[in-house]
């Protein structure tokens, strides 16, 4: 499960409009654009997360929420609760067991690859 992976968010530079993400080995998975269009490794988009925290897929359903209160809640699409993202860099699902961590990276990124792709 590929959520169970962690994920090496490497920034390539901040003049890129997009920046690749990377799996544990260092394979290229996926690229995030400065507007918030998400696209796999083959450059096909696959969704968005709008500046409101709307997360869409890629025919532009919208599939999540991102609610930022403090601790970050991901929220499907129905509005409940699957995850959490905490400011300390662990990830928790909706019963808040740690599934993860990230560090220097928007925590909008962060939902997408653990709680929507």
């Amino acid at each position: 499960m590929k959520r169970l992976f962690l994920l090496f968010f490497l920034l390539l530079s901040f003049g890129v409009s997009a920046q690749r993400i990377q799996d544990g080995s260092y394979r290229t998975i996926g690229y995030i654009e400065s507007n918030g269009t998400i696209k796999d490794g083959s450059y096909r988009v696959v969704g968005h997360i709008e500046s409101n925290g709307t997360v869409k897929d890629g025919s532009y359903r919208v599939i999540g929420h991102i609610e930022s209160n403090g601790t970050i809640k991901i929220k499907d699409g129905s509005y409940r609760v699957i995850g959490h993202i905490e400011s300390n860099g662990t990830v928790k699902d909706e019963s808040y067991r740690p599934i993860g961590h990230y560090s220097n990276v928007p925590k909008e990124w962060v939902a997408w690859f653990f709680f929507f792709q």
